[in-house]
């Protein structure tokens, strides 16, 4: 029994001291070899640079010391983070870059600056981090040049499309201002040229089909197609330059068939409607020197052609002895025109034969008025004034107005009879006082007789007591009046009665 304890006990000591060994290496591989390990090797996993050789005494044993001192460390340390920062805003201006597609617009240039990065990885890597960060100052400064490019690239991308534009090449300029967007997306030119490349096409078909239909006269259909055309693209410059010519196409069109109408209208001598048709041409064409020289000189043809007409009628009212309307045709004619040499001299001979006819027709009308002594002064000279007219046209034409000859035969006769007396017997009542007017108070008579000139005469009566008597009566002119009465008979009051 007690062998075996024993036998066991020996086991069970050497598995312990088995096991003690074991932990007194792995204490020693922490204590000696994981800190030569963190020395040689850091996050990222980079290899540290060589140490230099440690000096070692054959006779003397040293503890280890570090392969390098706290400083250089720090300034690997700052080397590293300078080399981070350049990294940083280098890829940043990288990613900016990208999001504009840099690769459509510098690719070489992008491709170098990528390089330089590269390379600038390549030292990092290898612990270079001053070289490092050259480098990648290389190409942030190559990125940084491409980004102060980008408005250039971007002028010349926007120039690019409005050329394909007008070539027209929609692909072109689809391209082109898609890029511009990339590099600009809140730009409003990029956005406007690329709305107007994507209805480039369709565009450009509408201007075809309109100058199509131009050529074969359809022009109303063609003015659709060019509106339609620039209702897409107001900004596209031929389709709206042909909307305003086909409007203009359209307009000569109008005024030149209004303009055919009216001279075909003055043709037929249809003047008033030739010079409304004339006016609307003037309206579809606002201030036509055609328009407006063709409405003055059928305005002027239409003028003469009523002078001439007035003309005529004076002349007939002339023939007539129609004075009155002679002047009124004169003074028509002289509205239209008042240098009418004619119409001036028509109108002043026909006043003064309408003054002289006027003045014979009262005296005629009117005999008893040259019972008047000035009456009859100034009608005898009338009457001499139109006797020399009467000889004058003798000589010049030969023949004298039938109202004229006629008139001046008439006062002829009234001149002669005035100078006849009548008789003529007044009656009355030895009661009543009569005076005649023109002549005298003739006092209270049963009956007496007067020769008095032919005329117009007033007879008045008195008589105390009685209401006075007076009478008007004409003596010649072939007035039959051989007697007249004159007396008091109405009694309106008693006279000294007892």
């Amino acid at each position: 029994m007690q062998g075996g304890k024993t036998a066991n006990s020996d086991k069970i000591s050497g598995w312990v001291w088995l096991a003690l060994a074991v932990l007194i290496l792995l204490a020693l591989a922490v204590v000696f070899v994981l800190p030569r390990l963190v020395q040689e090797y850091e996050l990222p996993l980079v290899k540290r640079a060589e140490p230099a050789p440690v000096v070692t005494s054959n006779t003397l044993s040293t503890p280890a010391t570090p392969d390098i001192s706290p400083f250089e460390e720090a300034q690997r340390a700052r080397q590293r983070r300078e080399a981070q920062d350049v990294l940083a805003s280098l890829l940043e201006r990288q990613s900016a870059l990208d999001e504009m597609d840099v690769g459509q617009w510098a690719a070489t240039d992008y491709e170098a600056a990528l390089a330089a990065a590269r390379r600038g990885d390549e030292f990092y890597r290898s612990g270079e981090f001053t070289q490092a960060a050259l480098a990648y100052q290389e190409s942030d400064m190559a990125l940084s040049a491409l980004q102060d490019k980008v408005p250039e690239v971007f002028n010349d991308l926007i120039a690019e499309g409005n050329s394909a534009l007008d070539a027209p090449n929609s692909a072109q300029a689809l391209d082109s201002f898609a890029l511009a967007m990339r590099l600009d997306p809140d730009s409003q030119i990029a956005q406007q040229g690329f709305a107007r490349a994507q209805t480039l096409d369709e565009v450009e078909a509408l201007i075809a089909s309109g100058e199509v239909l131009q050529e074969q006269g359809d022009l109303a259909a063609a003015q659709q197609q060019f509106e339609q055309a620039a209702a897409l693209d107001s900004a596209h410059q031929r389709a709206a330059e042909q909307v305003a010519s086909n409007r203009r196409m359209i307009t000569d069109a109008n005024y030149t068939a209004v303009m055919s109408e009216g001279f075909a209208l003055l043709q037929q001598n249809q003047t008033d409607a030739a010079i409304a048709a004339f006016e609307r041409a003037l309206r579809i064409k606002p201030g036509s020197d055609e328009a407006t020289e063709a409405i003055a000189q059928t305005r002027e043809q239409l003028t003469l052609a009523s002078i001439d007409e007035l003309r005529e009628q004076a002349e007939a009212f002339e023939a007539a002895e129609d004075w009155e309307q002679a002047v009124a045709a004169y003074d028509s004619a002289l509205a239209m025109d008042s240098n009418l040499v004619f119409a001036l001299e028509g109108r002043d001979y026909s006043a003064r034969r309408l003054q002289l006819d006027r003045l014979l027709s009262v005296n005629i009308e009117h005999p008893e008025r040259l019972s008047d002594q000035a009456a009859y002064d100034e009608a005898r000279e009338v009457y001499g004034i139109g006797r020399d007219l009467e000889a004058d046209l003798l000589a010049e034409q030969g023949t004298v107005g039938e109202r004229l000859s006629q008139q001046l035969e008439t006062m002829e006769e009234l001149l002669a009879q005035m100078q006849i007396p009548v008789e003529v017997t007044l009656i009355s009542d030895n009661a009543t006082d009569v005076t005649v007017y023109q002549v005298g108070q003739l006092g209270a008579f049963a009956e007496t007789t007067l020769m008095l000139r032919p005329g117009r005469y007033v007879a008045v009566g008195t008589r105390p007591g009685y209401r006075d008597v007076r009478k008007e009566f004409v003596v010649g002119f072939g007035r039959d009046l051989s007697s007249l009465t004159i007396r008091c008979n109405e009694e309106v009051a008693a006279v000294n009665r007892p």
